[in-house]
Parts: structure tokens; C-alpha cells; sequence
């Protein structure tokens, strides 16, 4: 490595490779021989290859109508909308009768089990061992790093197969393999059952590989390989259920937006190495104040402000910013395990991530960091708006994952990097357990997702209540929970953030403090439709159908054992960024050796102990009225929304219908993009292929000419004309070769009497002319 990687030193480590390449070896195990594992019958099972041909409603093997409310029935009227046919064994009341799919083995279901969670917990204990091994390291040296070998080699352009665990990368690992973890028991549960339960396993496996290449790779090469890997696993779990087109639908749309945004990354990457030379993030890092000073030729623009800008563009689409957030709200398509993963603990914060990989790049862009700040607080505060008025459970939740998605953009902008990168260890610890306590609820509620048909689930499921009821306290930002400390410290920090602008001619010094104001009405929000969430979920009388409730009751353990980890750290995960004592804020202290782009910015300024109970103390009567304000309007007088809503139909069905953006996306975007189609495949059709049409016409006529020349005057004329006058001459000659002798001689007498003839009379002419002399 070069001198630029040493100024931030790092220790060797072979082992590092394998954290991402036992997931991908479970992958592959599971995708080569789940089907077999769980299917172990000699005969071909009847749905071929593919279990999800197979028609279950129509096939009830088991020889028995399902009542309304119960198995099958309760599937047909839901669809696959979020369970499908997962949810096959997922309720040991209504499932468990229904044993083993078809051909499916128990023992076989618990091998694939075993391969997918061993795939995730060994690199998580391999992790555990780095986390170790970097908190004893000497000081000055902040990571660990594996060098594998050289990849590619093309030209100038090189690119190494190596890795890297620093205090950075570290917190990501963790939550990949841990909360990781935690999903893939989860999905033991869950999954059950469903014909296709190996293939589920084997995405959950390449999705944890793919998210853990793109956080400990250490260029951005590697980073590129991991940051298409999550958007090709997250096409797959999205769209697991693919026979419903909906489901379907939603993962092209994932699959396409992100490509928007990767467009962007390309070009970010190219420029970095155009100017640098180099894709390593510790090297470029080094050269961010050279690339600050080299101007692009676009204005007063330099390299590294450009460079950021696209790759903020890239993570818009991966974590879901304005204008690209519109497909992680649909993504709510794939199993309830897949919302858990790609919105809480891996893919969403991908974004959030490369941009604290980056943080000297970045800090040296002050523009960028302008544009990320108002697009972050501005999605913060939209996304807030739609959460209020949604009615599916896990819709809220989506919006939230938006809404919190910002506010880690917001911490990444005002120059705190480790403030942005705190909440998104914090909201991988609420949102997971969120999502988990979501689908307890869908399964206790035989499929239905409508809030409006819930209430009174606090005594028919204490666990998820209580779990689900920790972890809105904490996204809501109440003390102590994690939620409170990293989200305060961002409007904190934002408030503080006197670098935003454009240039020394356009600096907006009071940028932050606007900003800080628009952030707390989304965090005031946010505690908001969480607390309408919960209230319409477990306060009041039951609203399901009686058939329903009279089988509502708690998960399996399998489902409540994760939402009760997940809760615990929901609680106490926060005290990591206590920042109300000196010397107490843990995170901020790790952090800071790998993040010189916060010195940049910040210097050494910290917060007095007053101040930051200053802001504590707004933030938690802002969080505090909002929850009272829920709570009086969605237990006591819940009338009180539906009057709002006669009141203002317009408004409300405007932010009902998320504002109208995905109509307008079809009606410019899509239908844009479609009509150029048409048109393309009218120019293909018409003049393309009316061009090669009328050349094969053209061709067609002069073969034709051609045939006939070939026929008429090379085979009519040429060749049989020629044979018809030799034939015709043969014949006629043939008549003097009889082969008699006599015939001959009577010939050759005949010539000679006609040649005597002929001399004779030419005798009697000359002498004629000998006595006359000659006739004038």
C-alpha cells in the first residue's frame, strides 16, 4: 500500500475474506441443493423444478376444506400480498394441521435451516473476533486489513481484492451478520412451509454477502460489486412471490430506479479515478484537498464537489432520497423478513455508509453537502407527511424507513459524520424490530394489513405489544431509548451548521438553522403516526372479524425471541453516543480516528453539557406533545380524524395518495420513456425494416430479372438453342452416314459428275470468251 493508506494505518488480517465468502458459500449450497434437501422423494415431484408451478389451492393434499378465516381460503382473499404462501405453518393454530407441503421434508427444511443461519452467525463470530482484535490494537492503528491479491490490471487501471474491518466497517458488519441473524431465525418461523423455503434461505444468504462486500471492501471497485449485489438480491426478495404481478411489478421497479442512481455511481467512480489514479478510499481520501482544488471546467466547479454530487445521486436511489425514494414504499411486496433486511439493517443504508467512507471527499464539498442537507430534510419532512395518513401497518413503516433515511443524510450533511452514522445503528435496531413486530401482527391477523381492522392486540399478544411499543419509543425519540440520542444529536448539529453554501459568493450560513426547524416538524411527525400506529394496533376494542379474532394470539418463538433481542437494543443501544457527559460519547470517540472530514469541518468543538440539554429538553417536548397528541386523538377520540378528513377530503386524499408522485412519475417519466419506445419500435418497424424490406424487393426483382436472363437467353438461347442447331445439323448429316458402301460410291459419282459438270461448263465459257474475246 501507499503512504496515503499508511497515514491511516491498518494491521494485517487473513481471515477477513471470509466474512463475506462463507455467506455466498451458503448461497450456493442452498441454491445447488436446497430443492433436493427439502424434496427429498425419488419421483419427480409434480411441479417440475420450480415448486412454485405447483397450484397448493387446488392440491389440498391434505383432503380437507378450509374454513373462512383459516388456510387456504384466508389466502385466496389476500393474495400473496404479504405472506402468499409463506404463510403456510406460519400459525400453529390454523397452520399447524396442514403439516408438510407436498413431497416437503421436515428434516430436510431443518439441514437448509441449519446451512443459512450457520452462513450468517459464523461471519458474525468471525466478526466478533475482529471487533477484538481492533480494540487492541496499538494506538494510531485503527483497522484491520486483507490483502487477497490483485484483480484487475488494465492499463493504469488497477483494482485489488481486498478488504478491510476499521472502526468504520466494523458497525456495518455487525449489523449485517447480527441483525442478520436475528432475520434469518426469524425466517425459520416465518417461512415455513412455503414451497420455495430453500430459495428464501439461499437470497437471505447472497444478500448478506453482497451487503458485506460493499461495506469492507477497501476501494470502490469492491464497493461497486457489493452495491450491485444488494440491488440483484434485493430484485429477488422483493419479487420472491412472483406469480402475483404486483409483487412482480415491484421488483422491476427497485431493479430499475437503483440502475437510475448506479448510472450516477459510474460516473462518480470514473472521475475519481480520471483525477486520483486510484479507487482506494483511504488514498482518495488523501487526495480530496488536491481534488477540491481542481476545477472540472464547469464554472467554478471542482472535481471533488462534481464527484460527490454524483455519487450522492447514486445513493438517492439506493437509500431512497427524493427523487428516488418511490420504490422502497412498494418493496413492501416481499415477505415481511425482506422489509426487515433491506429497511433496516443493510441495503437502505448503503448510501449513508459510502458517504462516511468517503467523509474527507466530502467534507471538502461544501456545495454537496448544501444540496444533501435540503434534499435530505426535505424527504425527511415529506415521507413524515405520508406516514400520518397510510393505514397499512407496514406502509407506515415504510415511510418512516424514509423519513429516518434523511435524517441520517441530515447527520452525513452537516459534517458530524459519526452523528449520521450513529442513527443508522440505532434505526437498524427500532426499524428491524418494527418490521418483525409487523408481521407478528399480520400473522396473529390471519394476513390483514389495514390498521383500521386491528385494535385491542395489547392482551391477545403482550410480547409483540410490548417489543413493538419499545421500539416506536425509540424511533419516536424519547429518553432513553436509542432513537433519542442519535436524532437529537443531528437537529443538534444541524442547528450549529454555518458551512452550507454555494461558493464565497452564495454561503448560506442560516441554512442549518431553517433546516433544524423543518427536521424537528418530521421528528414531531414521526412520533406522531408511530403513536397513531400503536394506538390502532393494540389500544381499543378489536376491530377483525369475529372469525378472525377468536384465533388471534401470540407468535411462536422463533418470531418473538428476535423482536425481544431487537427490543433490548432499542432500549439500551443508544447509550453508545451519550453525549451528555464528556468523555461518555463512545461512538464519536471510535469513530473519529477514521473520519478526519468531521475535524474538517467542526474542528474541536463540542457541545457544553447546557447546551445539548438545551436541545434535549426541545426535542423531547416536541416527541412528547406529538405522542399525547396521537394518544388523545386515536384512543379517546378517534372521531377526531375522520372529521379532519371530511373536512379536508382534498388534502388528505392528495398526502393519502403519497402526493400523487407515482402518477406523475407515469405520467412523464413512464410514459415518456414508453412512448419513445413506441416510437422506436415505429421507426424499427417501419423505417428500418421498410428499408430492408423494399432492399429485399429490390433483390427479389433482380433475381427475377436475373432468372430470366438465366433461363431465357443463357439456358433457352445460349445453351439449348446451340444444342438445337447442332442437334438439328446431327440429324440432317446423319442421313448421308448409312454405313453402306454402295450409298457412298453413288455420293462420290455423284460429285464427280457434278464437278466434271461444273469443269466442263467453265471450259465452254473460256473458250467462248477466247473467240469473241472478252464481253464487255
Amino acid at each position: 500500500m501507499s503512504d496515503a493508506v499508511h497515514a491511516v494505518k491498518l494491521a494485517e488480517a487473513g481471515y477477513l475474506w471470509l466474512v463475506p465468502a462463507i455467506p455466498a458459500l451458503g448461497a450456493a449450497v442452498l441454491a445447488l441443493f436446497g430443492r433436493r434437501l427439502e424434496y427429498p422423494g425419488k419421483d419427480a415431484p409434480p411441479w417440475g423444478n420450480d415448486p412454485a408451478r405447483w397450484d397448493w389451492h387446488a392440491h389440498d393434499h391434505h383432503g380437507h376444506d378450509s374454513p373462512a378465516g383459516h388456510g387456504h381460503d384466508s389466502h385466496g382473499s389476500h393474495g400473496h400480498g404479504d405472506h402468499g404462501h409463506g404463510d403456510h405453518g406460519h400459525d400453529d393454530h390454523d397452520h399447524g394441521h396442514h403439516g408438510l407441503a407436498p413431497g416437503q421434508s421436515q428434516g430436510g427444511m431443518n439441514v437448509v435451516n441449519a446451512i443459512a443461519n450457520a452462513a450468517i452467525w459464523i461471519p458474525f463470530l468471525i466478526t466478533c473476533y475482529a471487533a477484538f482484535q481492533i480494540a487492541t490494537l496499538p494506538e494510531g492503528v485503527v483497522g484491520l486489513h486483507n490483502h487477497l491479491y490483485q484483480w484487475l490490471f488494465i492499463g493504469k487501471f488497477s483494482a485489488d481484492m481486498a478488504f478491510v474491518a476499521d472502526r468504520l466497517s466494523i458497525l456495518p458488519m455487525f449489523l449485517v451478520t447480527g441483525v442478520g441473524g436475528l432475520i434469518h431465525i426469524y425466517s425459520m418461523g416465518y417461512m415455513a412451509h412455503d414451497e420455495n423455503h430453500w430459495r428464501f434461505m439461499a437470497y437471505l444468504n447472497m444478500f448478506c454477502c453482497a451487503m458485506l462486500l460493499l461495506v469492507m471492501g477497501d476501494n470502490l471497485f469492491i464497493m461497486f460489486i457489493g452495491w450491485e449485489g444488494v440491488g440483484l438480491a434485493s430484485y429477488c426478495l422483493i419479487g420472491f412471490w412472483h406469480k402475483e404481478m404486483a409483487n412482480a411489478t415491484a421488483a422491476i421497479k427497485a431493479f430499475v430506479v437503483n440502475r437510475v442512481g448506479d448510472f450516477f455511481f459510474v460516473i462518480g467512480v470514473a472521475l475519481i479515478w480520471w483525477n486520483t489514479g486510484t479507487l482506494n478510499f483511504f488514498e482518495i481520501n488523501a487526495q480530496a484537498g488536491n481534488l477540491a482544488q481542481t476545477a472540472v471546467g464547469v464554472g467554478a466547479m471542482s472535481v471533488a464537489t462534481l464527484a460527490t454530487l454524483c455519487l450522492f445521486g447514486a445513493a438517492t436511489g439506493k437509500s431512497a432520497q427524493i427523487p428516488l425514494y418511490v420504490w422502497l414504499p412498494d418493496a413492501m411486496a416481499g415477505p415481511t423478513p425482506v422489509s426487515a433486511l433491506i429497511h433496516a439493517a443493510t441495503m437502505v443504508t448503503a448510501g449513508v455508509f459510502m458517504i462516511g467512507r468517503l467523509n474527507m471527499l466530502f467534507a471538502v464539498s461544501p456545495a454537496t453537502l448544501t444540496v444533501i442537507a435540503i434534499v435530505a430534510t426535505a424527504t425527511a419532512f415529506f415521507s413524515a407527511t405520508i406516514g400520518i395518513t397510510q393505514y397499512d401497518i407496514k406502509k407506515v413503516l415504510a415511510y418512516s424507513t424514509v423519513s429516518q433515511l434523511g435524517f441520517m443524510f441530515m447527520g452525513m450533511a452537516t459534517g458530524a459524520f459519526w452523528a449520521g452514522i450513529f442513527h443508522l445503528m440505532t434505526h437498524a435496531f427500532f426499524k428491524a424490530c418494527l418490521f418483525l413486530g409487523s408481521g407478528s401482527v399480520i400473522m396473529g391477523n390471519h394476513h390483514e394489513q389495514d390498521m383500521r381492522k386491528y385494535g385491542g392486540l395489547k392482551r391477545l399478544m403482550p410480547v409483540t405489544y410490548a417489543t413493538f411499543g419499545l421500539a416506536t419509543l425509540a424511533i419516536a425519540g424519547i429518553p432513553p431509548f436509542a432513537g433519542f440520542f442519535s436524532k437529537d444529536e443531528i437537529l443538534h448539529k444541524m442547528w450549529g451548521s454555518h458551512h452550507f453554501g454555494f461558493g464565497p459568493e452564495m454561503p448560506l450560513p442560516h441554512l442549518g438553522k431553517i433546516l433544524f426547524f423543518v427536521g424537528l416538524a418530521a421528528a414531531a411527525m414521526t412520533a406522531f403516526y408511530m403513536t397513531r400506529q400503536v394506538c390502532m394496533t393494540f389500544f381499543g376494542e378489536n376491530r377483525a372479524d369475529p372469525k378472525v379474532r377468536d384465533h388471534i394470539h401470540e407468535s411462536p418463538r422463533s418470531v418473538t425471541i428476535p423482536l425481544v433481542v431487537l427490543a433490548f437494543l432499542s432500549v439500551f443501544g443508544g447509550f453508545l453516543g451519550f453525549f451528555f457527559v464528556p468523555g461518555w460519547n463512545v461512538l464519536e470517540h471510535f469513530l473519529e480516528p477514521v473520519m478526519p472530514g468531521m475535524h474538517h469541518i467542526w474542528g474541536d468543538y463540542h457541545a457544553h453539557a447546557g447546551e445539548a440539554v438545551l436541545f434535549a429538553v426541545i426535542s423531547v417536548a416536541v416527541a412528547g406533545s406529538s405522542i399525547l397528541a396521537a394518544r388523545a386523538i386515536y384512543t379517546k377520540k378517534p372521531e377526531t380524524a375522520d372529521n379532519f378528513v371530511r373536512k379536508f377530503p382534498n388534502l388528505h386524499s392528495v398526502v393519502y395518495r403519497k402526493y400523487l408522485v407515482d402518477e406523475g412519475y407515469d405520467a412523464t417519466f413512464v410514459s415518456g420513456t414508453m412512448g419513445l419506445s413506441r416510437l422506436s419500435a415505429w421507426f424499427d418497424s417501419t423505417i428500418v425494416d421498410g428499408l430492408v424490406n423494399l432492399a429485399g424487393r429490390l433483390v427479389r426483382g433482380l433475381r427475377q430479372v436475373a432468372g430470366w436472363f438465366d433461363r431465357v437467353v443463357v439456358d433457352k438461347i445460349g445453351v439449348e438453342g446451340t444444342a438445337w442447331v447442332s442437334q438439328t445439323f446431327g440429324s440432317l448429316f446423319r442421313q448421308f452416314q448409312t454405313g453402306r458402301i454402295q450409298t457412298y460410291i453413288v455420293f462420290v459419282m455423284a460429285c464427280l459428275i457434278l464437278a466434271l459438270a461444273f469443269l466442263i461448263a467453265d471450259f465452254g465459257r473460256l473458250m467462248t470468251t477466247a473467240v469473241s474475246g472478252p464481253v464487255n
